[in-house]
């Protein structure tokens, strides 16, 4: 299967020391009220997430960079398997790397971190036909990476010998910051997806990032497919102005 990445500039400085949260607006905050508390979710890690689409996400920090999608994860509520969409690079000037399945886990809302699940796992589930479709059906775009990051590679740890990919699964594989890798992560959930804050969390040599999706209600689905494009323009509003601060701190740091 072909894969055209599509290369964007970033426009927004990296914070690089610092954890980014935006400010609540009143509009944010009534959202909030009436749809059971949507609080801006907050890394554990410095870095920074951005909102591109409804279920698209992006989340970076100076060294590693993960673009996210969850429309069918948010979609198999109930279900105890959850599929979600990643890619991958690292920041310029950085070396190379290996990742490997233990380089992805997920953070549940309860706080468990779930492993990725292994090609066996998957393999006896019956390769999630049923899922995959899905994911075929409603997939969003993920192409989100660094200008430098123009040639496409595969992530590929899971397998199906029914489909025209093969059937070789790899538990690692080689990235740089000239290589926008994607793939589908497959997750294994004790009881069942739930609605709350989940994470994806991505190791890459020298820090971690985390990715944030939530699983959402119906209302608060309804309030984020009509709002997003809002939250987005305030969150990277915030985010410009908090760089602009970096950038004149640095300033006043090397006049001194």
């Amino acid at each position: 299967m072909s894969m055209r990445v599509k290369a964007t500039i970033i426009v927004i400085a990296l914070v690089a020391y610092g954890v980014v949260v935006p400010s609540v607006s009143a509009q944010q905050q009534s959202a909030k009220e009436k749809y059971d508390n949507i609080d801006v979710p907050q890394p554990t890690v410095p870095g920074i997430f951005t909102i591109t689409g409804a279920f698209v996400r992006i989340a970076y920090n100076s060294e590693g960079w993960v673009t996210l999608g969850y429309r069918t994860a948010n979609d198999s509520q109930g279900q105890d398997w959850m599929l979600i969409e990643v890619g991958v690079t690292i920041r310029k000037p950085t070396k190379n790397q290996t990742l490997t399945r233990d380089s992805f886990w997920v953070t549940l809302p309860n706080g468990e971190k779930l492993p990725m699940a292994s090609q066996t796992e998957y393999q006896k589930a019956g390769y999630l036909r049923a899922l995959n479709a899905r994911g075929n059906t409603v997939r969003d775009s993920i192409n989100y990476f660094p200008v430098e990051a123009k040639q496409a590679c595969t992530m590929g740890f899971f397998a199906d010998p029914t489909s025209n990919m093969g059937s070789i699964s790899y538990d690692q594989f080689d990235i740089s910051w000239q290589r926008a890798c994607l793939g589908r992560l497959f997750f294994k959930v004790p009881g069942g997806i739930t609605t709350g804050q989940y994470w994806l969390n991505v190791q890459f040599a020298g820090s971690e990032v985390q990715a944030p999706f939530r699983i959402m209600t119906k209302e608060q689905q309804k309030f984020l497919k009509k709002n997003w494009k809002d939250l987005k323009k305030e969150h990277e509003k915030f985010l410009q102005q908090e760089a602009e601060k970096a950038k004149q701190q640095q300033q006043q740091q090397q006049q001194q």
